[in-house]
């Protein structure tokens, strides 16, 4: 009677890992390698993107845009005043040279 259930107990197993799917303990592998893979092409894109953005030295489309010097102000204000002639060249020199600004020079900074 033993062997009965023995044989009847090996054939129902065998009957149950045909019918459960062949991946034993979990998924397939390939799921973990094609989820890392994914990862890493994303993070390389989003490297490549970082670095062309940075080299050109531009600012991100969403970045608010840096807010001006109060000095440059100061010189336009200055300039206006001169081109008007209500400041004499050495009055005009004199308080540009008080803002550390030599006239006709490109801004500090760009290139």
């Amino acid at each position: 009677m033993y062997s009965m259930f023995l044989a009847t107990g090996a054939a129902a197993s065998g009957a149950i890992a045909q019918a459960a799917p062949s991946w034993g303990d979990g998924p397939p592998l390939f799921l973990h390698a094609f989820g890392g893979t994914m990862f890493l092409l994303f993070l390389l894109i989003g490297l490549v993107v970082f670095l062309s953005v940075r080299r050109h030295g531009g600012r991100p489309p969403w970045a608010r845009p840096a807010a001006e010097p109060p000095e440059t102000s100061a010189k336009r204000m200055l300039a206006e005043r001169f081109a008007r002639g209500e400041l004499s060249v050495e009055e005009f020199m004199e308080r540009a040279s008080a803002l550390n600004w030599t006239p006709g020079s490109p801004p500090k900074g760009r290139r």
